[in-house]
């Protein structure tokens, strides 16, 4: 169910503490914390604590807390530094996009000149 842990999510798992993860910044609705295949200096990871499969599905089942998500990046960006010279906040949604993991997460990419089109 939308909301509740899922036993083999692997972010519910580092939301419970099960998986261990670089915590970088935590509220009362998200958990951020270092990619483990970095693809840019700075790579964090912004989770909602409450399972969402896709960005998509969080925002029409929770808006606040994919606003809270946004607000999370964005404080991520200015504790790393990256906000003045710019960042990115990327949602991949669905395996074409790139998805692998099937919980909804911003990525914040910086401290790097980022081209555009992306990859």
């Amino acid at each position: 169910m939308a909301g509740e842990p899922q036993s083999d999510c692997l972010f519910c798992k580092i939301v419970s503490g099960e998986v261990p993860a670089t915590i970088v910044r935590e509220s009362e609705t998200t958990v951020a914390f270092r990619d483990i295949n970095p693809q840019a200096p700075t790579h964090v990871l912004v989770i909602p604590k409450a399972h969402h499969r896709d960005a998509a599905a969080l925002a029409a089942a929770a808006p606040e807390i994919a606003a809270d998500v946004l607000r999370e990046a964005g404080e991520v960006a200015a504790q790393e530094k990256v906000d003045s010279a710019g960042y990115r906040i990327v949602f991949n949604t669905g395996t074409g996009a790139g998805q692998t993991v099937w919980h909804a997460h911003a990525h914040v990419l910086g401290g790097r000149g980022l081209n555009w089109p992306p990859g």
